[in-house]
C-alpha cells in the first residue's frame, strides 16, 4: 500500500504564505514525498498587502514599491520564477532623500547612512542641523562605546552616540519612514543591528563607517537606494508569477475564513472553517494577532505570546499630478518629515522618480503616508478628511497646485508590526512555544523583518520547519 500523503495547510495567501507553499513543494520533490498542499486565504485575492493597480497610464502600488537586494531571498525567488532578467534598478538621477526643516525640504547630506556620516564636508554644509548639532554629531567619534551589545531603543542609542538634534532632525524621520514606529520603543537590535555591531567592533559609528566606505561607494544619501529593485509592471508582477506557480500544485481557496487551529494530540491538527478538516502540519502565515486568535483554544501559551506584538496603522494616499502644477523640482525619491515639525504626514514618496513607467510623460505619481505609531488618530479620519489633509500638506510642503488626475487612499490597518525593545527575546519565546507543537510553524513580517525579502525568508523557513518534522516522523 502506498504511503498516505502528508497534508499541509497554509493559512494566509500573502507573500509569506505563497513562498511557504512553493518551498514545501520544492522540498517534497527533493525528498521524493507525496505532499498535498492546501492554501486558505480569508480575503478574495492572494498577495496580501502587495498589490499593483493600473489607473489609466499610471502604475500604482498599494504598499511596498521596491525591495532591497542585499537580502537575497527576493532576487532568488525572481530567479526561480524566471523574472531575474526583468529586475530594474532605481533611477540613478534621483537617488537621494529630502528631509523637512522649518517647512523647507533639504537633501540628506551625501554619504549619510541612516544615522552616521561617511563624509564630513557634506554634513558640515547641510542646513538640516545647527552648528551645535553638527559638532555634537561629529563628536560621536569620541563617545565611549558600550560593549555589552544589549538592546536599547533607537532614540536612546542615537541620542547617546550622536546627540538629540541628529536624532530628531535626521534619524527619526529616515528610520520612521521605514518602520512607521515610535523611536522611543523601537528595538535597535531587532531592526538595525549593524549599528550596534559597528559600535562594538570599531568603538564609534563614524570610525566604522569610514572603514566600510573604503570598500564601498554607493553615491547615495539616506537609504542605500542603489541596492533596491522592482519590476517593470510593479510588485504585482512578482506576486502574479508566484501565484501562477503555486496554483500548479496547491489547492487554493480564497474567501475562506479559518476559525480555529487545534492540535489533535496525535501529531495532527484540526483546522476549523465551515467544517473541521485534519492536516498533518499547519503554517500560519497571517499577522500575529490573527494567529493568536486561531490558536487561543489549543495553544494558549503561544497565543498569549503572539498577542504581545503591537501593530501600527497607516494610510497611503496615491495621487497623480501634472509636473507643471508642482513648484518643487522633485529631484529626489521622496521627502521624510521629522515628528518635531508637527506636520500631519510622515513622508511623501515621489514614486515615478524611482522607476520608469509609473506615470505618463509630464506627470508624476506621489504616495503620501499618514498615521503610523506617532499619529494613530489620523488613521481614524474618513477618506474625505484624509484627502483634504493630504492636499493641504502637499500644497504647503511641495507647492502642489491644481486638480490631481486622481487621489486614492489605501488603508493599511494594523499592518505594520512594532519591533519594540526586547522583540528578539519575545520572538525566541514565541519560537520556544511553537516548538511544543511539532508540525506547526509561523511565518510573516512580525518575526525578524518587515521587508519583502524578510517575508519570503519567513515563509521558506516555516516550510523547512514543518517538512523537517514530518521527515523525521515518517514511518
Amino acid at each position: 500500500m502506498p504511503p498516505t500523503p502528508t497534508r499541509i495547510a497554509i493559512i494566509g495567501g500573502g507573500i509569506s504564505g505563497l513562498s511557504a507553499a512553493l518551498r514545501v513543494h520544492e522540498l517534497a520533490a527533493e525528498q521524493q514525498r507525496d505532499v498535498q498542499i492546501t492554501l486558505l486565504e480569508a480575503s478574495g485575492r492572494l498577495g496580501g498587502v502587495l498589490h499593483t493597480e493600473r489607473l489609466g497610464d499610471y502604475l500604482v502600488e498599494h504598499a511596498a514599491d521596491m525591495w532591497i537586494t542585499n537580502k537575497p531571498e527576493g532576487v532568488r525567488l525572481c530567479d526561480k520564477l524566471g523574472l531575474a532578467e526583468r529586475l530594474i534598478p532605481t533611477n540613478a538621477q534621483f537617488r537621494k532623500s529630502l528631509v523637512l526643516r522649518n517647512g523647507r525640504a533639504h537633501p540628506v547630506p551625501e554619504g549619510f547612512q541612516l544615522m552616521v556620516p561617511e563624509q564630513a564636508w557634506p554634513m558640515l554644509r547641510s542646513p538640516l542641523l545647527s552648528w551645535r548639532g553638527k559638532l555634537r554629531l561629529m563628536a560621536e567619534y569620541f563617545v565611549p562605546a558600550r560593549r555589552d551589545g544589549a538592546d536599547e531603543s533607537l532614540s536612546d542609542f542615537v541620542r547617546r552616540r550622536c546627540g538629540r538634534e541628529a536624532f530628531e532632525r535626521l534619524v527619526q524621520p529616515l528610520v520612521g519612514g521605514i518602520y512607521t514606529a515610535d523611536p522611543e520603543k523601537l528595538s535597535l537590535l531587532a531592526t538595525l543591528p549593524r549599528f550596534i555591531e559597528m559600535e562594538q567592533q570599531h568603538g564609534s559609528l563614524i570610525r566604522g563607517a569610514l572603514r566600510q566606505s573604503r570598500d564601498r561607494s554607493t553615491g547615495t544619501s539616506g537609504a542605500r537606494y542603489g541596492l533596491f529593485v522592482s519590476l517593470p509592471n510593479g510588485i504585482e508582477e512578482l506576486v502574479s508569477a508566484l501565484i501562477a506557480r503555486v496554483a500548479q500544485f496547491a489547492d487554493i481557496h480564497c474567501g475562506v475564513k479559518v476559525r480555529a487551529v487545534r492540535p489533535c494530540g496525535d501529531g495532527r491538527f484540526d483546522v476549523e472553517r465551515d467544517g473541521v478538516d485534519q492536516f498533518d502540519a499547519v503554517i500560519l502565515a497571517v499577522p500575529s494577532y490573527i494567529a493568536a486568535g486561531l490558536l487561543a483554544d489549543g495553544c494558549s501559551t503561544l497565543s498569549g505570546e503572539l498577542n504581545r506584538i503591537e501593530y501600527a496603522s497607516t494610510v497611503v494616499v496615491a495621487s497623480g499630478h501634472q509636473l507643471a502644477d508642482i513648484e518643487h523640482p522633485l529631484d529626489a525619491f521622496g521627502l521624510v518629515v521629522p515628528h518635531i515639525e508637527r506636520r500631519q504626514v510622515l513622508a511623501v514618496s515621489f514614486t515615478s522618480r524611482k522607476f520608469p513607467g509609473r506615470a505618463p510623460d509630464g506627470r508624476v505619481l506621489l504616495r503620501t503616508f499618514v498615521g503610523g505609531a506617532l499619529q494613530p488618530e489620523l488613521c481614524e479620519l474618513d477618506d474625505s478628511a484624509i484627502l483634504d489633509l493630504v492636499r493641504r500638506e502637499l500644497r504647503d510642503l511641495l507647492g502642489v497646485r491644481g486638480k490631481p488626475d486622481f487621489a486614492i487612499p489605501f488603508r493599511h490597518t494594523r499592518a505594520m508590526p512594532q519591533y519594540h525593545v526586547g522583540h528578539l527575546e519575545l520572538v525566541a519565546q514565541i519560537r520556544a512555544a511553537t516548538a511544543k507543537c511539532p508540525g506547526l510553524a509561523l511565518a510573516g513580517n512580525f518575526l525578524t523583518g518587515v521587508g519583502i525579502p524578510d517575508s519570503i525568508a519567513s515563509g521558506e523557513a516555516a516550510a523547512v520547519q514543518v517538512m523537517g518534522v514530518h521527515r523525521r516522523g515518517q514511518k
